[in-house]
């Protein structure tokens, strides 16, 4: 789970990223759903598209694929939604949690 620091973070990180994946007419497909998978322990943080022609709601098909891929929706925006999952060996160094 991300605080809200974290999460501002990487909402940051993400405003100069360009979408690698376009959910269309099918939906989340398991094919998607194992090239995100793969997205993510490359990059750590991903941005994708909703198409007009796909039957999905942007907040539901981001949150099918967190589910799916252990990631932590970090944004939605419109028909946009961000994506992120650390790498087994961590890239991206994100702002420590405060200690209760």
């Amino acid at each position: 789970m991300l605080t809200s620091k974290q999460r501002a973070f990487l909402r940051s990180m993400a405003n100069g990223l360009e979408p690698i994946f376009h959910v269309g007419k099918a939906g989340v497909t398991p094919e998607l759903t194992k090239a995100v998978d793969d997205a993510l322990e490359a990059r750590e943080i991903i941005k994708a598209n909703i198409l007009d022609n796909c039957l999905m709601d942007t907040r539901d098909a981001a949150q099918i694929l967190a589910e799916r891929t252990h990631a932590d929706v970090v944004q939605v925006i419109g028909s946009r939604f961000v994506l992120y999952r650390p790498a087994k060996k961590p890239v991206i160094e994100l702002p420590k949690a405060k200690k209760e």
